[in-house]
């Protein structure tokens, strides 16, 4: 197994939607903001190279949306997500697998994309199975009005219609190994309902693709949960238990959303769980 961090390009997010009921006076401190109250966001993906496989764990937002849309998230930077995947040595066709940790847009819009004369959508990695679980499709595609503008239909539907969308088996317990993959998942509801977020050995070590159970390093504190979460005080539970299993077995938390931060450890301190070290991910495996 050979892992590949995918940097699918950065955008910005209100900071207060990002720290709910933190005070700017706090988060900012770790997180600024600019000139709008908006703070730089990641969508870094990991890619998973196996001898049968090539699985890439979510897919950033894409690029088909409009000038509109993505005028609302400020994208900057030069990343994106075909460029890294063949940075990697890859192509998009050679992807065999795409395991999405949910199914809102900053995660899963580069699953479709534009076909060639903007006619309609293609997939953008046509050779790739699509992986989710039951209960979050069905929350997806019946969204609540809370979640609405997060649940794209041009992201979905297209996954169905083409034939590729896959389910993984009804989970029993929040830590549970996931039927057709070589690695652990970690369910969390707080977020939004059935989120996925796997847990992988890689060189002796437990790396974790934190999602956004875990946005970035500013959001450690327990109480630094995000207004866009449907069950905030499950979050907190959530946070709590897995935090502090990641201090105690020394977890690596692969960081999804953190423009600054790849890879973190945890520990405890007298004021609960903190930031530990912050390593880039080639400092640890390369």
């Amino acid at each position: 197994m050979v892992l590949h961090p995918i940097e699918a390009g950065n955008f910005k997010l209100d900071g207060g939607g990002m720290f709910g009921v933190v005070p700017k006076t706090i988060w900012q401190r770790t997180n600024p903001a600019d000139a709008n109250n908006l703070i730089d966001i990641a969508a870094r993906c990991l890619l998973i190279e196996e001898s049968n496989k090539l699985t890439l764990i979510d897919t950033g937002m894409g690029h088909k949306q409009s000038d509109k849309f993505f005028g609302y998230y400020s994208p900057w930077g030069s990343h994106n997500l075909k460029d890294s995947i063949e940075k990697a040595g890859f192509s998009m066709d050679e992807v065999t697998d795409v395991f999405l940790s949910h199914l809102h847009f900053d995660h899963v819009g580069g699953a479709v994309q534009w076909n060639k004369d903007h006619s309609g959508y293609e997939m953008a990695f046509k050779n790739a199975h699509f992986w989710t679980n039951k209960n979050h499709w069905k929350w997806a595609t019946e969204p609540n009005a809370r979640e609405k503008a997060s649940f794209l239909r041009e992201n979905l539907q297209p996954i169905k219609e083409a034939g590729q969308l896959r389910f993984l088996r009804d989970n029993a317990q929040v830590v549970e190994r996931a039927s057709d993959f070589n690695f652990e998942v970690f369910y969390a509801d707080g977020h939004t309902e059935k989120q996925m977020l796997p847990m992988i050995q890689y060189q002796g070590k437990t790396l974790v693709f934190m999602g956004d159970l875990l946005p970035t390093t500013g959001h450690i504190p327990l109480p630094y949960v995000m207004g866009y979460d449907t069950r905030p005080l499950l979050t907190l539970e959530e946070k709590a238990y897995f935090l502090n299993l990641a201090a105690s077995q020394g977890y690596y938390l692969f960081l999804e959303h953190d423009a600054h931060h790849e890879v973190i450890t945890v520990k405890q301190t007298e004021k609960g769980i903190r930031l530990d070290q912050a390593f880039t991910f080639d400092e640890l495996f390369n």
